[in-house]
């Protein structure tokens, strides 16, 4: 496994993504453990984002009850233990196998507030080589609106990576 060259991040926030997306692949190269691979991927991104990651995490399909999520590795507070598919953000984007973006969260129908500080979120699915889904990556932030199309293609791409061995 490489140890990535830690330089600064660009400002500009698809140049970002650009280069976490680099030094994300880096680091899991080898790697054959799904968890250890979801777990840099969320320390690195929650680390890039700080000021806008408040909670960054996978939910993992769980294997012996294939219509439910459970926490994987993540940073930041406690979070929510199960989500069933089509409940909440997490669980509609797990049964639609879409990214969703959420501008405000308390306006989401069914909305689980894992923790009340969280006003918008992005959701993004994770496939694995059989495109089965294999977890979702879940980000919250504490400000409103904080999510667009640059955070959605840019989440995507390093998910796309995180089940290539």
């Amino acid at each position: 496994m490489a140890e990535p060259q830690r330089t600064e991040l660009p400002i500009d926030k698809q140049e970002r993504y650009a280069a976490l997306r680099e030094e994300i692949s880096a680091v899991i190269d080898g790697e054959p453990n799904h968890i250890a691979r979801y777990a840099s991927a969320a320390s690195m991104l929650a680390q890039a984002f700080p000021e806008r990651f408040f909670w960054t995490g996978f939910y993992l399909v769980d294997e012996t009850k294939p219509d439910e999520l459970v926490v994987g590795p993540y940073q930041g507070t406690l979070g929510c233990l199960r989500i069933a598919f089509g409940r909440g953000v997490c669980g509609a984007a797990a049964q639609r196998r879409v990214s969703i973006i959420v501008p405000d969260v308390h306006a989401f129908p069914g909305h689980i507030a894992c923790d009340s500080r969280s006003n918008s979120e992005i959701v993004v699915p994770v496939f694995n080589s059989s495109a089965a889904l294999a977890a979702v990556l879940d980000i919250d932030s504490t400000s409103f609106d904080a999510f667009d199309a640059v955070d959605q293609a840019g989440l995507e791409a390093i998910c796309a990576d995180l089940l290539r061995i």
